[in-house]
């Protein structure tokens, strides 16, 4: 077709001169001839080519499939064969670490053998460094092999148990030669029978120089390498620890505790240096000087520095390692069996105790250049420059314990107190000038007094008895305030607050540990009741007295003992209260026994009675002997008056519940009470002398509240009707007073029969 519009447009520019017919027809043919080319090319194509591309399309299926399976079998092939590599490569590679391993295996065992070689060599010819520098050798190489994980591996069990076996046997050696160089000598300590002292004096210490050349420094080069071979095996520290542990217990301890031992050193050429305890028999002395201790102690260190210590073990002495391990025990020891006794007990000693802080520091710096001792300061010097404060925690101390011994020792040891009587208080220094000030201004007050003074015996104790012990006490709690008065600030505050404890420790222990005695002696619970009392006194002013002498803060007001005054004066009282409940409940249990005073016409009855009221007066008479000359008089005569009027007010009482009182009762009545009236007064014997007491006795009335009613009671058990009335007097008479009417005519239907002059009687009482 395309040739066809070719020869069209070829022919284009002469249509206009052929004919246009002609051209019509072959157009024509043309055109026909252009339809069956059309066709049979149409017909090819669909009939021929549509196959063709079917069976096309097919093969290209077949094809997709056919690379599929390639690529499948590609990726088998390839991941099979990658993997068999890789392991095929892993398996190269062990093979050849594992080969590797058994390299070095050979060459660590090989290094193993040598050591155990040069080992074996060495401690046969005594060269101990070598000896463990060959066994630390071995030691690493099984250190070596167990970093492998072979553990499992019976050479390593083998190899293992011939380290420890040469270990051991190396550390025995080198314990043997220990041995040699170092002997101990020690007494027996089971079944002693002698004083420790005898035992301590058979130990010695002897640092023999076996192998040494002469001229050869020391210590001697054999125990330098021993030192040092135990070092290297780490052994060193148990042994100078186990050899610590014996010169603390055997000698460095026993010369510090026992002053009568003493060091003696010996050297013999050829067999060494010996220490040796020693009994000084001459010496009595309970505790040693700190100088002696410091002489004795630095003379064992040096020794045992020269010959035994003086080797370096690293880049530490041997001297230091001992050190640390005996200066912290050996200072306690020292501070405690020495140092503490040194302290003063008086102050004014206190300025000769820079002595003992010389030597002290003068025997650390001995001990540092022996490097025993590290570092500047240490707790025996501490303790030694810290005097003023152990001086007063020691004598707070000791006033502690001699105080406790006070209050525990017997309390009817008692001495005489009167009102002249003074606590021996010292002669102190004039106060500061802020004291003088406040003294000025106080005399310019005193100016605005008044003229009319109290007695000069106002403020005094009474006339008693108090315990010696308790006297004592006072004197201790005034040395010490004394003592506080010169110290520091820090030391009075120890001082003042011990006194304070000493009373308080008073106030506690003495009612605890006495409580027994004090209920069953009345005699010591009046003793107490003054012990009490005569401290309350006292406290009062001790503090004003030392105030103004005390360092601050003390001097300011805080030294007082004024608030610990109502506390003694309320034990005091409390104590002597019990004794006497105690005293009237055995009155009453007494008096129960006389069978209510009543039908004293029996025989039986009025013998019970009689006893009783015996009973009841020689109890007081008792107590009126135990307590004469004890007892401040006001509270004797208060205290006999509250007893006997408790007996004779129980004694009112039952005859006033009597009904019937017939003539013969009343007159045994009578008996009665008239012997109570006769033998009461007569328990009022506060003094010795006698002649003194006859106005205690005139004075019952005074201390007796109801000895006024029980008179009264007498009279009217013997009087008669008009005798009563007469009494009464219109309820204006003595009987009036003591009795009510209710009382008065319960009397007389009880004394009297009911007749016309009783009911007379009777009607008058109003």
């Amino acid at each position: 077709m395309s040739s066809f519009v070719t020869e069209v447009l070829a022919s284009s520019g002469k249509l206009e001169k052929e004919d246009l017919v002609s051209k019509i027809s072959k157009m024509s043919r043309k055109v026909e001839d252009t339809k069956e080319e059309v066709c049979d090319m149409i017909n090819k194509r669909y009939n021929e080519f549509l196959p063709s591309l079917q069976a096309s399309e097919d093969l290209m299926l077949q094809v997709d499939e056919v690379s599929k399976e390639m690529d499948a079998l590609k990726a088998c092939i390839e991941t099979e064969v990658w993997v068999k590599l890789l392991l095929s490569a892993f398996l190269i590679n062990c093979y050849y670490i594992h080969f590797l391993n058994l390299i070095s295996l050979a060459f660590i065992h090989a290094g193993f053998h040598s050591a155990m070689e040069k080992f074996n060599k060495a401690l046969v010819e005594k060269k101990y460094v070598d000896a463990a520098n060959n066994l630390e050798k071995a030691r690493s190489s099984m250190d070596s092999l167990k970093s492998w994980k072979t553990s499992e591996l019976p050479l390593l069990t083998v190899l293992g148990s011939e380290l420890t076996v040469q270990r051991e046997n190396l550390i025995y050696h080198l314990g043997d030669e220990w041995k040699r160089l170092v002997i101990w000598k020690l007494p027996p300590m089971k079944g002693k029978t002698k004083s420790f002292v005898f035992l301590f004096s058979k130990v010695e210490l002897t640092l023999t120089d076996v192998g040494s050349k002469d001229g050869e420094p020391k210590p001697p080069v054999l125990l330098r390498c021993i030192l040092q071979a135990l070092a290297i095996q780490g052994e060193l520290q148990h042994k100078v620890k186990l050899f610590s542990q014996v010169l603390l217990k055997y000698m460095l301890k026993p010369l510090v505790k026992h002053a009568s031992l003493s060091v003696r050193v010996s050297e013999q050429q050829g067999e060494g240096t010996t220490l040796a305890l020693q009994c000084l028999e001459a010496s009595h002395k309970e505790k040693s000087a700190p100088s002696q201790v410091f002489s004795k102690l630095h003379l064992v260190l040096k020794t045992l520095h020269t010959h035994l210590l003086d080797v370096s073990i690293g880049s530490k002495k041997l001297s230091a390692i001992l050190g640390e391990l005996i200066w912290e025990e050996m200072s306690q020891c020292i501070i405690h069996e020495c140092l503490v006794n040194s302290i003063p007990t008086d102050s004014s000693e206190l300025k000769n105790y820079s002595a003992v802080i010389k030597e002290t520091e003068e025997f650390e710096k001995a001990l540092k250049e022996m490097d025993f001792l590290q570092g500047d300061s240490t707790d025996l010097l501490k303790y030694a420059r810290n005097v003023n404060c152990h001086f007063a925690s020691k004598k707070c101390k000791d006033v502690i314990v001699a105080a406790r011994k006070l209050m525990t020792s017997k309390m009817h040891n008692t001495v005489k107190i009167t009102p002249d009587s003074k606590l021996h208080l010292p002669k102190l220094p004039a106060p500061s000038s802020g004291v003088k000030l406040k003294q000025a201004a106080s005399k310019e007050d005193a100016v605005m007094e008044n003229s009319k003074q109290l007695s000069a015996w106002s403020l005094h104790l009474p006339a008693c008895r108090i315990s010696e012990s308790v006297q004592q006490l006072m004197e201790l709690a005034v040395s010490t305030l004394c003592e506080a008065v010169g110290s520091s600030s820090q030391s009075a505050l120890q001082l003042f607050f011990t006194v304070r404890n000493i009373f308080q420790l008073f106030y506690d222990v003495v009612p605890t540990y006495h409580k027994e005695n004090l209920l069953k002696f009345p005699h010591l619970a009046a003793i107490q009741h003054n012990n009490c009392m005569y401290l309350a006194h006292h406290l009062l002013t001790l503090g004003h007295y030392f105030r103004a002498h005390l360092p601050q803060p003390l001097n300011e007001g805080v030294a007082t003992f004024v608030d610990m005054v109502p506390g003694f004066r309320k034990l005091g009282a409390q104590c002597f209260l019990t004794q006497l409940n105690v005293q009237k409940a055995e009155l009453l249990e007494r008096l129960s026994t006389a069978h209510n005073f009543c039908n004293l016409d029996d025989e039986d009855n009025y013998i019970a009675a009689s006893k009783a009221v015996r009973q009841v007066i020689h109890q007081l008479k008792q107590l009126a002997t135990v307590w004469q000359d004890v007892l401040p008089v006001t509270i004797y005569c208060k205290a006999m008056g509250n007893l006997l009027n408790t007996a004779i007010t129980e004694i009112i009482s039952k005859i006033m519940m009597l009904e019937d009182i017939s003539s013969e009762d009343g007159e045994h009545l009578h008996t009665l009470c008239q012997t109570i009236t006769e033998e009461g007064p007569l328990v009022f014997i506060p003094v010795v002398e006698e002649s003194k007491n006859r106005k205690y006795q005139e004075e019952v009335p005074l201390y007796v509240k109801k000895w006024s009613t029980f008179k009264e009671l007498v009279i009217v058990l013997r009087a008669n009707l008009q005798e009563i009335v007469d009494r009464w007097a219109d309820a204006k008479g003595p009987l009036a007073v003591e009795f009510s009417s209710s009382e008065v005519k319960s009397l007389i239907r009880a004394l009297f029969q009911n007749t016309e002059r009783r009911a007379a009687a009777l009607s008058k009482i109003k």
